[in-house]
């Protein structure tokens, strides 16, 4: 009934209220993750984008789209990954800042730059 509140209403409406609010503290928290999460896709033998700058933390996926296998190799750190079929991927942590390049293992003439800020 209109205009006549019982002694749940408040309660049940203060469960809403934070309900909501951990959901748009979720929700922001999320936007936040993302942020330090990048991506270089792999199309036509060539890395995008070149270079590529995260901050310290950041995990890096390296998507193929191309119609044939890539590798990453990642000198400086010793990390090869396994060839990449079309739409595999391969993720790495950077944890250090610095200027790290790196090339495809199976065609050396593919080059690439993650460039780790603080």
């Amino acid at each position: 009934m209109l205009g006549k509140r019982g002694p749940g209403d408040f309660a049940r409406n203060l469960t809403l209220l934070g309900v909501f609010v951990l959901g748009l503290i979720v929700v922001i928290g999320g936007i936040a993750a993302a942020a330090d999460d990048a991506r270089v896709m792999i199309d036509n033998f060539k890395f995008a984008p070149v270079p590529l700058t995260v901050t310290v933390g950041s995990t890096v996926t390296w998507l193929n789209r191309d119609d044939i296998p890539h590798s990453i190799v990642v000198p400086a750190l010793s990390v090869h990954s396994h060839p990449m079929d079309t739409d595999e991927s391969f993720a790495l942590r950077f944890d250090k800042p610095g200027t790290y390049e790196y090339i495809c293992g199976l065609h050396p003439f593919m080059h690439g730059k993650i460039l780790v800020q603080k």
